[in-house]
């Protein structure tokens, strides 16, 4: 296991979520600091908290947008190879995963609180896989 797939279990572990155990993971790397990269993530998990693209996913691109990521209007080159990044890593994601959707992942849409209840600990058993799988091919795409 890399040590990079270590810290972000071990993030996830701590109580932070899957976004957040990426972007926590690879953030200090192009000089975003660790409590705010946490706060930006914060809001992802869940698939943006109702069941659609997996935080470990949206942390994942945050990441690729640090990196490639586009910040003058008229930088259309960084726009383009951000994007490009982007599709590699959904396309690498989902021939692994089968699916970037969090409510597929899980079984279930977060929102609906009576079937979440039916599977308890559930998140803590698939998302650790999941972050796995976000990091590993960050990795592998040269982060």
């Amino acid at each position: 296991m890399s040590k990079r797939v270590e810290k972000a279990l071990e993030l996830f572990r701590s109580g932070l979520n899957c976004s957040q155990a990426v972007v926590g993971t690879f953030c200090n790397q192009f000089g975003m600091d660790e409590p705010l990269s946490m706060k930006l993530a914060c809001g992802f998990a869940g698939g943006l908290r109702c069941g659609e693209v997996c935080g470990a996913v949206t942390g994942a691109v945050m990441i690729i947008g640090l990196k490639y990521g586009q910040c003058i209007a008229d930088d259309k080159a960084s726009k383009g190879k951000c994007y490009e990044i982007t599709s590699k890593f959904m396309e690498g994601y989902v021939k692994r995963k089968g699916t970037i959707l969090c409510r597929e992942i899980l079984g279930y849409d977060v929102r609906d609180k009576e079937t979440r209840a039916k599977f308890p600990g559930r998140q803590k058993k698939v998302c650790p896989e999941i972050i796995e799988t976000a990091v590993l091919l960050l990795e592998e795409m040269g982060f």
